[in-house]
């Protein structure tokens, strides 16, 4: 991935624990690695298929001295987050802020802290089997891309599926979603739950009937294994329903533990289940 960098811009403005540095003030260093394909205006010589980087220094100067922060990290995430939503063709950045009038006693050149942060794929499986499904579908999709944290980039067919499990009750409509996403995988999980509690989902019954169900399925490359969330979704590769609209948008996104792409998972579980309606 091609690079642009902002190296020490100095920023002169009001973050610190201590009263008389939110009073008077300081310098602040601030330096930005930003990853975007750079092809494009190499080749056109326009600015407008890159990003101007000096529209950015103005950028990080002035949200910097417009909001105020105990801690350099708080200031650092900031920074980081506002850019990547402002600047679309940044998928990632590294930012540094130094601070070199850290008020600790002792003699130093600066103190400093350096995060990076981009925008991270996420694939997510969508069913409801009560009332309006596609509604609420629809209005899992919408809620979203409404999160300022959050872009949709597709959304899969709706197909009908039978239920999992042995309770009766009505066929399911489902679907998947590629997500991008500046949430980590538990912050995604609690977006999820907040919409699925705002359409009325409860869960009395294990896998039984539902207004909405959102599983996260997929975090980039992720595998974890906590108590209220494992990466990939552990029942993934036997859930066909899961599958057919993943491969439908996502068919070469590669299972991690398996490493195999979501059709050959979806291929597998066809030649598993001859003849077996979703």
């Amino acid at each position: 991935m091609d690079k642009i960098w902002i190296q020490d811009l100095e920023v002169y403005a009001n973050h610190g624990v201590f009263p008389e540095e939110k009073k008077l003030g300081q310098k602040f260093l601030v330096s930005a690695c930003i990853h975007l394909d750079a092809r494009k205006a190499g080749m056109s010589d326009n600015i407008e298929c890159s990003v101007d980087y000096g529209d950015l220094c103005h950028f990080i100067c002035n949200y910097l001295q417009s909001n105020t922060f105990h801690l350099i990290e708080a200031a650092a995430e900031a920074v980081a987050e506002q850019i990547l939503k402002q600047y679309e063709q940044i998928s990632c950045l590294s930012v540094t802020i130094k601070k070199p009038w850290a008020p600790i006693g002792l003699p130093l050149k600066n103190v400093g802290v350096e995060i990076t942060r981009g925008w991270n794929k996420a694939y997510l499986s969508i069913g409801s089997n009560m009332g309006d499904k596609e509604n609420y579908l629809n209005t899992a999709v919408e809620r979203l891309g409404e999160s300022q944290e959050c872009r949709v980039k597709k959304v899969s067919h709706y197909i009908e599926t039978k239920p999992v499990g042995m309770i009766e009750q009505d066929n399911f409509l489902n679907g998947c979603i590629i997500l991008e996403t500046l949430l980590s995988p538990q912050e995604l999980l609690m977006l999820v739950k907040e919409i699925e509690l705002s359409a009325g989902r409860t869960r009395e019954v294990h896998w039984g009937p539902r207004t909405l169900d959102i599983d996260i399925l997929m975090y980039e490359q992720v595998m974890m294994w906590e108590e209220d969330l494992k990466l990939p979704h552990p029942y993934m590769e036997e859930r066909g329903f899961v599958l057919e609209p993943l491969a439908q948008i996502a068919p070469y996104a590669v299972h991690a533990p398996s490493g195999q792409t979501v059709t050959d998972l979806w291929k597998k579980w066809q030649e598993n289940n001859p003849g077996q309606e979703l």
